[in-house]
């Protein structure tokens, strides 16, 4: 019976769910055209980490003053 009921199931699901929209990944297959060096990366490694980092040191850094609020 179970059988069955996927069957019809994987019929019938389609055809209520109408037309879909597929969705293709843009793959390139290509060598890149310019190379990254080591500046390029440390400047966005700590860009990235001040980004995350900062806020939440901050509210560590000023969790004593949150909590005393009068």
């Amino acid at each position: 019976m179970p059988g069955i009921l996927r069957t019809v199931a994987s019929r019938v699901a389609p055809v209520l769910r109408g037309h879909t929209v597929t969705q293709t990944a843009n793959l390139y297959t290509r060598p890149p055209k310019e190379k990254i060096g080591f500046v390029e990366s440390s400047i966005a490694l700590v860009v990235l980490s001040a980004t995350i980092l900062g806020p939440s040191g901050w509210i560590l850094a000023h969790l004593e003053d949150y909590k005393n609020r009068d």
